[in-house]
């Protein structure tokens, strides 16, 4: 990963999660995911173990969500295109900062969102500004909606990371659904992305992608007398058509493993 952008995310990262924000609350989670692979660019599959970072908080202008994942994979090639990925997204909330009155039957309220997406040793920089909606849904802790666009900002072949791209678009839905079964919790979370097409530097096209990541987890802590969410284990259930543009679809069921610290 270029060291001025690795400095960069790792600065921003830290500030997000430090008391600079004052915020009003905050949930930090580490991830652990494992599963088989398809890797697009090649014909192998690889069992692959994904450990993420993942924080959420919010505080007087609005919200934070940010992730950082490190993936571990079981092949000796020379196929692997990055070992890092992040993504980080700022939601300003127009009812916090403009005293706007936007809560209605169905939207709880409407944001302006900076975001970015980066990805180590593939040298890609993606840029999402655009608008959050914050869905009021009986019995969801949360369902929010992101419209953006997709900026492209990569450092492309020349650099030695994956071909730049043409700008695109992304719209992305978000949820957390807790429920219980006699006296044990649980909770259907997750997201699904769509990102349109757009082309590549040699002129290849690059499709429109579908990416669901629904997650159905249990509150292992609770059922073992330990404090009620912070200890979760599940399956994670990755599909992904056209991943990363190209004509590999996948359909990976995960192990999921999640501490709340």
């Amino acid at each position: 990963m270029n060291k001025i952008r690795s400095l960069t995310f790792i600065t921003a990262l830290t500030c997000a999660s430090s008391t600079a924000f004052s915020a009003d609350w905050s949930n930090t989670q580490l991830h652990l995911n494992h599963g088989d692979f398809k890797n697009p660019f090649s014909t192998n599959e690889a069992s692959t173990t994904v450990y993420s970072l993942q924080h959420s908080s919010g505080y007087k202008y609005g919200d934070n969500f940010f992730f950082i994942d490190y993936l571990v994979d079981d092949l000796d090639d020379n196929y692997q295109d990055r070992d890092f990925y992040g993504e980080w997204y700022s939601n300003f909330s127009l009812s916090k900062i403009g005293g706007l009155d936007i809560k209605s039957r169905y939207i709880k309220d409407i944001g302006i969102v900076a975001g970015f997406n980066m990805a180590g040793d593939s040298k890609v920089m993606k840029y999402l500004p655009g608008l959050k909606v914050s869905w009021d849904v009986k019995g969801f802790s949360f369902l929010s909606t992101l419209f953006t666009a997709y900026i492209d900002d990569s450092e492309g072949l020349t650099k030695g990371g994956a071909p730049a791209q043409t700008n695109s678009w992304m719209i992305d839905i978000a949820w957390g659904y807790p429920f219980t079964i006699g006296n044990q919790k649980f909770e259907v979370t997750g997201h699904v992305e769509y990102i349109a097409e757009r082309e590549s530097e040699t002129g290849s096209d690059v499709k429109g992608w579908l990416l669901a990541q629904p997650i159905i987890r249990w509150d292992l802590g609770h059922a073992l007398e330990m404090p009620s969410n912070q200890l979760y284990l599940g399956v994670e259930w990755q599909y992904w058509r056209n991943k990363l543009g190209t004509d590999t679809n996948e359909s990976v069921p995960q192990v999921h493993v999640a501490w709340t610290f």
